[in-house]
Parts: C-alpha cells; sequence; structure tokens
C-alpha cells in the first residue's frame, strides 16, 4: 500500500513542480497569454499517459508459465533502474527551478508567439509524459511485486498536487531539499527490493542459479484458520515491510546479495551526487 503512495507521490510531485515553476515565472515575467500553453501541455500529457497504460497492458497481459516469471522478473529490475536514473538524477540537480526558469526564458525570446506557445507546450507535455511512463512502469513492477492500492495511490497523487501549490502559490515554507532527501532514501530500499525480488523472478523462470534457498526462513507458522500471522512475508506487517523494503521472510543467497549490493553501491553513488551538488 505504501509503496504505490510513494511511486505516485513522488511521481506526481516533480510534474506538478515543473508545472508550478514555469506558471510562477510565467507569472513574474507578465506572459500570462502562455498560461493556456501549460494546461493545453497538462492535458494532453495525461491523455497520452492515460494510453501508454493501455497499450502497456494490452500487450503485455497474457504471458503464463515461464514467460510470465521472466517478463515479471525483466520489468521489476527495468524499474529498478528507471528508479535509480531517477533517484541519482535528483540528486544532482543544483537548481531545478534556475534550470526550467532558462527554459521557459528561452521560449518567451522566440520571435513567433506561435513558436513561444508550442515551445512552452511541449515542455509540459514532455514532462508530463515522462512521468507518466515512468509511473506506468513502476507500478507495473509493484502490481508483480506485491499488489497495487488504487486509494493509496490516488491519495499519493492528490497529496502531491496540494504540496506543489502550496509551495509555490502560498507557503514556500516546505523544505523541498528534505523532502527529496527522505523520499530518495525509501526510494532507494524500494528500488533494492525490486532487485531482489527480479532475481527470484528469474530463478523462477530458471534463467539465474537458485544457490542456497531458502537461506534462511523466519516466516512464522500459518495459523491453524489458515491466515497468516502478521510477521509472516504474507501478514499485514510482513507485507507491508516486504512491500517498502523489499522483505523476504526464506530468501536465497543470490537475493540477499542482490539487494546488499544495489542499496551500498546506489547509495554511495547518491552521497556523491549529493556531494557534488552541495559544492557546485
Amino acid at each position: 500500500m505504501l509503496e504505490t503512495f510513494l511511486v505516485t507521490s513522488r511521481e506526481t510531485l516533480e510534474a506538478s513542480l515543473v508545472v508550478g515553476i514555469v506558471l510562477a515565472y510565467l507569472t513574474k515575467a507578465e506572459k500570462s497569454e502562455y498560461k493556456k500553453s501549460v494546461y493545453y501541455g497538462i492535458g494532453f500529457g495525461i491523455l497520452a499517459s492515460i494510453a501508454i497504460a493501455i497499450l502497456f497492458t494490452f500487450f503485455t497481459d497474457g504471458f503464463e508459465g515461464r514467460m510470465e516469471e521472466l517478463f515479471e522478473g525483466i520489468t521489476m529490475l527495468f524499474g529498478a533502474f528507471l528508479l535509480t536514473t531517477l533517484i541519482l538524477w535528483m540528486a544532482k540537480q543544483a537548481n531545478v527551478t534556475q534550470s526550467l526558469h532558462r527554459k521557459v526564458d528561452h521560449h518567451l525570446k522566440k520571435s513567433h508567439p506561435s513558436l513561444t506557445k508550442w515551445g512552452i507546450f511541449l515542455l509540459i507535455a514532455i514532462a508530463i509524459i515522462r512521468e507518466g511512463v515512468e509511473t506506468v512502469i513502476f507500478l507495473n513492477a509493484v502490481y508483480y511485486s506485491t499488489g497495487l492500492s488504487y486509494i493509496s495511490g490516488s491519495i499519493g497523487i492528490a497529496s502531491s498536487i496540494l504540496i506543489g501549490y502550496l509551495f509555490f502559490s502560498q507557503t514556500k515554507r516546505i523544505n523541498m531539499k528534505n523532502l527529496f532527501m527522505v523520499s530518495s532514501f525509501l526510494l532507494i530500499l524500494f528500488a533494492a527490493g525490486l532487485t531482489a525480488h527480479g532475481v527470484h523472478e528469474l530463478q523462477e523462470a530458471s534463467i539465474l542459479p537458485d544457490i542456497m534457498s531458502p537461506l534462511w526462513d523466519l516466516n512464522p507458522p500459518v495459523n491453524e484458520n489458515g491466515s497468516y500471522p502478521p510477521l509472516h512475508e504474507k501478514g499485514i506487517i510482513g507485507s507491508f515491510l516486504k512491500g517498502l523494503f523489499g522483505y523476504n521472510g526464506d530468501p536465497g543467497l543470490l537475493e540477499v546479495l542482490a539487494y546488499i549490493a544495489y542499496f551500498i553501491i546506489v547509495w554511495q553513488l547518491w552521497r556523491i551526487f549529493s556531494s557534488n551538488k552541495a559544492t557546485a
């Protein structure tokens, strides 16, 4: 449940920040006539993202057996890869606001108004579509891993839109640096879990060897009525930990090594990129 909220809130927050920055800059530059291009870009980006989600579901539905395990494993690993690029990209951004200001200013200085409108439209539309495509892939990986929660996903979208509105329209007291730092750390743990789950699915598909599995078994015995104890990986607490942190009560050796290796490498890279950002 929380992993769905985390993905949708993070992706929507980035899109809402881009929109908010552009609208705020147009207001400051007294170029409100170009705000329609922003709104058209939002609408087009949302519709395009929905179409991409439908096409993705259409072409990936119907896998069975070994092909299903192989597809799920590849999807999880690809989702982890995209999350990694997102985390590291955000870590090395010295000033996202200034970068967007330069892009908008470049479009405002175009000689023909229609070119300016199209430039701003494409800037917003591409930003929305990029986040939409990433969300589709991430949520598909979450679906194969632990299942989706449409309620928490909707709450994540709504809360991020609200944060973006409050930050740029009213308070400006939200510490975006701390917000992105916390969400990046949680996403690193989440991506490490996706990596481990992806390795597990590739083992199920006989692509990777199944070595020392299980390495340990911490899952409590199933209750007499067939329900799972809270700390079981399919229980209330265990499923939460599995979705957010990649917890597995009975992992194999390769799963554990993949999780540890991913976390150490990406965490160190994040620290390096953040350090370069601070000294830039």
